[in-house]
């Protein structure tokens, strides 16, 4: 699954243009893209043990990855915000991220993630401005969301 996101991402991020045909089968990659992350964003946080490996954490930063790519584009931008609760579950997630970082070794930042001199190259270092860059692209140009935030 995350080598099948990663094939996704690399399309997505591409740089030629996506025709007509291709954008509404985005659109509905993106609702199911959307669905997967609001059920299992959750995840993630099983990684702030320095040991654990979760395979579900793994696709939930993908997808995350994925839904950043998809709403820098303005024509599947308006789509996904659009969507109900995505905004909402990033927000929350963000939350409960930031806290967790609290309570122990900080994985989710990557200026908490240095060690002396070596940085740790740990799945999860990161995933906090990805939250924050899917939260800005889905308030960009959209008052609703900017007045949920």
């Amino acid at each position: 699954r995350v080598t099948l996101l990663e094939l996704m991402l690399e399309k997505v991020s591409e740089k030629n243009p996506i025709s007509s045909e291709e954008i509404n089968i985005f659109m509905s990659h993106a609702d199911f893209f959307a669905g997967c992350f609001q059920e299992k964003c959750e995840a993630v946080l099983r990684l702030t043990s320095a040991d654990a490996v979760d395979e579900e954490a793994l696709v939930t930063i993908r997808l995350l990855d994925v839904l950043c790519e998809m709403t820098s584009n303005n024509r599947q931008l308006e789509h996904l915000q659009a969507l109900p609760g995505l905004l909402e579950t990033a927000i929350d997630t963000l939350r409960i991220t930031h806290l967790a970082g609290k309570q122990t070794v900080n994985i989710f930042t990557a200026t908490h993630a240095m060690t002396g001199q070596e940085e740790i190259s740990h799945p999860a270092v990161g995933f906090k401005s990805h939250l924050i860059r899917l939260i800005g692209n889905l308030c960009y140009k959209n008052k609703e969301n900017q007045n949920k935030v």
